[in-house]
């Protein structure tokens, strides 16, 4: 579970609670506008207080699902976001279908504000949550709680545990694909393929066509080894070729 940005202590104690409550061990911090070990917190953790005490803090949400292969975020905007927004229970099904043990996320943003769309191309999965279309936005502590029965209901007591990846491999992890994205960005603006000032915009697009793509660890390892070797040679002045 990692809440970014979360500025009001009685959420995420809560949200602690709730992840006491569904078996979550795990809570990840990004950047927290309030004391998650305060009085406050604490009070609405009840039994769930030793996993906000355990909470891990991360200075961004990509440190944060560094380690994460299969990543979904939630957004309660229905339009603008930059991947297809899917239900709950093939959201949830898709999280848990890999190994045991392997580190997954389910990522919720600012209660004022949510996650940028630049945060929700960090996902593999985007998960809407059905409400009335008149007012659709919900309590950090309320999404999450839905969220979590859904992945309960669904996922541990109608699925099996774990079951084969697609295509027979697992999603890389976020790491590997943010640093092959940030050696193929440095690559595009030095060859003059991206300019400063729309090579955030552009890049976005590759981010969420290997996102869609579900890339591997190994094809993100070959992608790489490719745009490291065409920067060496762009340094030398070398035609790659011959």
């Amino acid at each position: 579970m990692v809440l970014v940005e979360p500025s009001g202590a009685l959420n995420v104690g809560s949200v602690a609670r709730l992840c006491a409550n569904y078996g979550v061990e795990r809570l990840r911090l990004v950047a927290p506008r309030c004391d998650p070990l305060g009085e406050e917190a604490r009070r609405m953790a009840v039994r769930g207080v030793g996993v906000l005490e355990r909470a891990a803090l991360f200075h961004d949400l990509a440190s944060a699902l560094s380690d994460c292969h299969r990543v979904v975020a939630t957004s309660g905007r229905r339009e603008g976001v930059p991947l297809e927004l899917q239900d709950d229970r093939s959201c949830l099904a898709w999280l848990s279908a890999g190994p045991t043990g392997q580190p997954v996320a389910l990522v919720f943003g600012r209660e004022d504000r949510g996650l940028s769309n630049d945060e929700l191309l960090q996902a593999g999965r985007l998960l809407n949550l059905p409400t009335a279309s008149a007012y659709t936005s919900l309590n950090l502590s309320h999404a999450v709680a839905i969220a979590l029965h859904a992945w309960h209901r669904e996922v541990r007591q109608e699925r099996p545990p774990s079951e084969p990846a697609e295509n027979g491999a697992e999603p890389c992890r976020r790491g590997e694909l943010e640093a092959l994205l940030d050696d193929a960005e440095a690559l595009l603006l030095e060859v003059g393929f991206l300019y400063p000032h729309t090579a955030a915009a552009r890049m976005a697009k590759v981010r969420a066509l290997l996102q869609r793509g579900a890339v591997r660890g190994s094809e993100v390892a070959l992608l790489r080894g490719m745009v490291r070797q065409l920067r060496w040679a762009s340094h030398q002045g070398a035609n790659p070729a011959g």
